[in-house]
């Protein structure tokens, strides 16, 4: 007998309503967005030792949405209490004995920060996670495979918990090896599969590996989050070729919530606006001059070498890349104000609807190198490294040889060889790269975020990677 989940009714309800409001007027999203702005100002006012000095001269009243762009923004490093026993950040606002859900951030950036949330605020994070279980189909006959470890790192947790909300079977993968998670993937006859997108590739790997027939396997959908390549077409291809199913992307972070899901097109992702504020800060170009070991050719970021966010489409040049400054509108144990996210994104209003971010994620603000003179981009990289030279696993490293700054790249085994790899990176980048082959299955694989970008030269105080969130 089949399943049925408590509050089945009200989901489907929900669903019904979440369908309007996706083609919901800007007018209307601004509605409904007011008055939960309006709250999380008088929270942040009136009870946040973090803020009620920040939003001393803030207006009291919002008369529309756009008077919040005369707050003042939040950064990461705002957050950040080195003095903390927890590492707690800055804005939560009740006591501890308040919060039920305690997370880390990843620390790609630095040290872990603690995040907590009160039973309300985790609320809010499932109910928002159903935009993305929407997206991906998901409902009470699904069985999904979570292939994670769950640990403080907010990972898929509020995704597990979205899932049983909706009635759907959860399997939790968490603590098995590779062989043994895809192994349940199969026996479990799993219909969806949640990890990143590098470890959905590494899974499919070690398939085709053992010639399993994933492709006729249960796995329709492919959900993936923490880093960009879910809205990358080379990677969405990879994976729904090889498994037969849909990959749906999503985005989100332990400082904000989940914020994003795949656009039906798959080419980008949509801001849950209902549940996010959204504004756009304008990208100011670089422009660098390239040596003449190199060519000697001026490039900006309106160029297609080493820059993601160029088109080769005459008819379909991009649209203004900006940062996201995301304000979460239903946490308010740990109110957050006009959250400058470092994420490079292109928006693009197509009324009514959510605001789409075209290409997904593009690039982080503080992830480009400058190399010999060149600005170079870690997603441009990937990107042509996976759709023009085929290379499915790969290792970047900026290091010094003498007094110059170099980029080698490690990549395993593919179609093209290193030095036409070499050429093609030379063309597209007007700089020269030393490319080398390792052996198959040598370059580490990660569940969680990939670390392929490594900054090694000496004034370098830390890693980049493309996936830093």
């Amino acid at each position: 007998m089949d399943r049925e989940p408590p509050g089945e009714e009200t989901a489907v309800d929900d669903a019904a309503d979440r369908r309007l409001l996706l083609a919901a007027s800007r007018a209307h999203l601004e509605s409904i967005q007011l008055p939960k702005l309006q709250r999380l100002l008088d929270l942040a006012r009136q009870e946040s030792p973090f803020y009620r000095e920040r939003l001393q001269d803030a207006p009291v009243r919002l008369r529309t949405v756009s008077d919040w762009k005369d707050l003042p923004t939040t950064e990461k490093e705002d957050l950040v209490d080195p003095d903390h026993p927890m590492g707690l950040a800055r804005h939560h606002r009740l006591p501890l004995e308040s919060y039920v859900r305690y997370h880390r951030t990843s620390g790609t950036m630095g040290k872990p920060m603690v995040m907590l949330d009160t039973q309300e605020d985790w609320r809010w994070w499932r109910g928002t996670w159903q935009w993305v279980l929407d997206a991906a189909a998901v409902t009470r006959h699904d069985r999904v495979l979570m292939a994670f470890s769950f640990g403080p790192f907010i990972g898929f947790w509020s995704a597990h918990d979205a899932c049983l909300d909706r009635g759907a079977m959860v399997i939790p993968a968490g603590g098995l090896s590779t062989p043994s998670r895809l192994d349940l993937l199969l026996a479990s006859q799993a219909t969806v599969l949640a990890s990143t997108p590098s470890y959905a590739l590494h899974l499919t790997e070690l398939a085709l590996e053992r010639k399993l027939p994933i492709a006729s396997s249960q796995v329709r959908t492919i959900l993936v989050a923490g880093e960009p390549g879910g809205s990358q077409q080379v990677v969405r291809k990879m994976l729904e070729s090889a498994w037969n199913a849909k990959v749906i992307d999503h985005a989100g972070a332990t400082e904000l919530g989940p914020w994003g899901f795949g656009d039906p097109q798959g080419s980008g992702l949509q801001v849950i606006e209902t549940e996010f504020f959204a504004e756009f800060l304008p990208w100011a170009p670089v422009v660098s001059k390239v040596s003449a070991d190199d060519g000697g050719i001026e490039r900006s970021d309106g160029d297609l070498a080493g820059n993601p966010f160029a088109t080769s489409d005459a008819l379909h040049p991009p649209s203004p890349t900006h940062e996201l400054v995301l304000t979460p509108l239903g946490r308010f144990g740990s109110p957050l104000i006009r959250y400058r996210t470092g994420d490079l994104v292109r928006p693009v209003f197509e009324a009514p609807g959510f605001v789409r971010l075209e290409g997904g994620i593009l690039g982080r603000r503080d992830a480009m190198w400058v190399i010999r003179g060149v600005n170079i981009y870690p997603g441009s990289v990937e990107t042509i490294l996976r759709s023009e030279c085929g290379v499915s696993e790969f290792q970047v490293r900026a290091v010094r040889r003498g007094a110059l700054d170099q980029l080698e790249i490690d990549v395993e085994p593919g179609s093209i060889p290193p030095p036409q790899i070499a050429q093609i990176l030379h063309a597209r980048l007007a700089l020269r790269v030393e490319v080398r082959e390792v052996p198959e299955g040598s370059l580490p694989r990660s569940e969680g975020k990939a670390k392929r970008f490594h900054d090694q030269r000496p004034s370098s105080p830390r890693h980049l990677h493309q996936e830093d969130r």
